[in-house]
């Protein structure tokens, strides 16, 4: 007969808005064992297995803990009451817990003293504000009343709440008959339970033990710092926004550039700082969801996308949000892993603001392939491809915009657009093999760019920083030849060094930072900008490394930028903080840029 072997959850500390989904194991009849569901409607031997699940309602009213969402509350920041700062963010669990946070809770009065602009309207934000479906804000109405209405979750139909059981001051209320939950605003504070039983087929009457798992308490979706967009030419672009609230001005885009952290990396061995619950893939692909969503970029450049999460969940879920995805997973040659796991470089585009034209897809390792058959002796080419040889990629899309440039002097001609979207080696003793990699990428642009009158823009995960020879090349069209990094070149592979150069005039978005005048908050912007290279303090940040290694570069012949995203520093992060973190689901910050094409000039 089939029987329920083993019951758990990934992780026992649920989260709003993160679907929980229970591993059951499970006995055949056959005697084989699987994880593989048995609906009612495909029962197995006459069997299949009922799942519900539960929210228990203690008549005592709870609050969450904003700074330990899994402890409860023992006092109020009576400040956040009287600058109606939403209440769950008010909540702490201990004085030394309120003592401790302070530098940062502070940061929300002054947020909410300056939020009222000059002419009395709350001041917009880019993003900061997609949890404002609720999971954010602590529901005080803890008692053991239950809405009426029918409910659903899951893939379950529709059914009306059930009160099942009330003991010793608790009342449970069924909230879900499939085996995946998603925690809603009314579960914050409780304890979830989840019941699986084998169940006859023919009298629906449950056989054997009926096995269970109680979660801790739900807790909100953390709420990470607001990042606001700001203008760097002196227009204000936050009093433009369309019916969707995003930034609309006539012939300007918008583009992001984010590495969201694979799944196969974000072990708790390599980011022992952040909470398990808050690495699980269930929670980071719903706050990474939320984050990409709410800067409502038009062209949204991902790197260290999984080949698996790319199909089964950010093709399909920014589908809905009118994104046209493309996608170029890296190589296989050196990973041995599971080839659906490997990540890769993901471009999505408005469809309402871009038409796609073409794709180009760059494979390293091919061009190691054709450099060590022109360039190394044969009984050298193995180590020089084991060299060489790391799989990565980069993924370049030629889109046509669809909204009209102004002023331009051909306004009937088409806006075609080159968008590159590149994660270079991250091996730090390969610095030969990372500028080969980037010169190689910019060689294949200059072509592009030779069959076409076309701006640029080069976007990713260079793992290069600021200064080094790959960052230098890019910014600077050349490598001086007395640069350090040129030392490391066992396979001559950058000889002549004459050649390490570029006709693109590429610039990086953010050192557009550096031309911002004197004004309120300009100060505290360019404190988060390394003056020396006119580059952000740090784009990736862990227990192990502070630094920048992430750019949006474009062509600046064609391109002007309008406004940019601000940075994060210390302020934006919680003491002694490093990413990833609840907060901030990956170890990189994304970076977001506004551009306006150019007008062309005629020759």
């Amino acid at each position: 007969m089939l029987s329920v072997l083993r019951v758990h959850l990934p992780s026992d500390i649920p989260i709003v808005g993160c679907e929980l989904t229970p591993y059951v194991l499970l006995r055949r009849p056959d005697k084989n064992v699987t994880t593989d569901d048995v609906p009612e409607s495909a029962p197995l031997d006459g069997h299949f297995l009922r799942y519900k699940w539960y929210r228990v309602q203690s008549d005592k009213k709870v609050a969450i803990c904003s700074v330990h969402p899994s402890e409860q509350a023992t006092l109020q920041c009576l400040g956040c009451v009287k600058a109606k700062i939403p209440v769950a963010k008010s909540y702490h669990c201990s004085p030394k817990c309120f003592s401790d946070a302070w530098q940062h809770h502070r940061v929300l009065h002054d947020r909410a003293a300056t939020a009222v602009n000059e002419n009395g309207n709350e001041e917009e934000e880019v993003f900061g504000r997609f949890n404002s479906s609720g999971s954010g804000v602590l529901n005080t109405s803890l008692s053991g009343s239950v809405s009426s209405m029918s409910l659903t979750n899951g893939s379950a139909p529709l059914y009306p709440a059930a009160v099942t059981q009330r003991s010793g001051g608790e009342t449970w209320f069924e909230v879900g008959r499939s085996k995946t939950y998603t925690p809603t605003a009314d579960d914050i504070g409780h304890v979830l339970k989840f019941e699986c039983v084998v169940v006859d087929a023919e009298s629906k009457v449950p056989v054997g033990h009926v096995n269970t798992i109680l979660t801790s308490r739900v807790i909100p979706a953390p709420s990470p710092s607001p990042r606001r967009l700001v203008p760097v030419n002196g227009v204000d672009v936050m009093g433009h926004l369309d019916s969707d609230g995003r930034i609309s001005s006539s012939g300007t885009f918008t583009v992001l550039s984010y590495n969201i952290l694979s799944d196969v990396y974000a072990t708790s061995e390599s980011y022992s700082y952040c909470p398990s619950w808050a690495l699980s893939w269930p929670y980071r692909r719903q706050n990474l969801l939320r984050e990409i969503v709410g800067y409502r970029a038009d062209i949204v450049c991902l790197q260290e996308v999984q080949s698996d999460h790319f199909e089964e969940f950010f093709a399909p879920e920014l589908d809905k949000h009118g994104y046209q995805a493309l996608y170029k997973r890296k190589t296989n040659e050196v990973y041995n892993g599971n080839t659906q796991t490997i990540d890769g470089c993901a471009t999505f585009f408005r469809r309402d603001r871009f038409s796609h034209v073409k794709k180009y897809e760059v494979e390293f390792n091919k061009a190691a392939q054709s450099l060590t058959d022109a360039m190394i002796p044969s009984n050298q080419k193995k180590s020089a491809l084991n060299r060489l040889v790391k799989d990565n990629v980069a993924l370049i899309v030629v889109l046509e915009a669809k909204f009209s440039n102004q002023g331009a002097d051909n306004p009937g001609k088409r806006q075609l657009l080159c968008v590159a979207n590149t994660h270079v080696n991250v091996h730090q003793d390969l610095k030969d093999v990372k500028l080969w990699q980037v010169h190689t990428l910019l060689k294949g642009l200059e072509k592009i760019a030779a069959s076409a009158d076309i701006p640029m823009l080069v976007c990713g995960d260079f793992n290069s920083v600021p200064g080094s020879a790959p960052h230098t090349l890019l910014a600077m069209g050349k490598v001086d030849p007395l640069h350090t990094d040129l030392q490391v070149d066992p396979l001559n592979i950058l000889r002549p060094l004459s050649k390490l150069i570029h006709q693109l005039p590429l610039v990086s978005a953010y050192s557009s930072f550096a031309r911002l005048g004197v004004g309120l908050g300009m100060e505290q912007l360019r404190r988060r900008m390394d003056p020396t290279t006119n580059e952000p303090l740090f784009t990736n940040c862990t227990r192990d490394f502070i630094g920048t290694l992430d750019y949006i570069f474009y062509t600046a012949d064609s391109l002007t930028v309008e406004s940019l995203l601000e940075l994060l520093d210390e302020e934006s992060l919680r003491k002694d903080t490093a990413l990833p973190s609840p907060e901030w689901s990956s170890d990189h910050i994304a970076l977001l840029a506004e551009f306006r094409c150019k007008p062309r000039v005629r020759r």
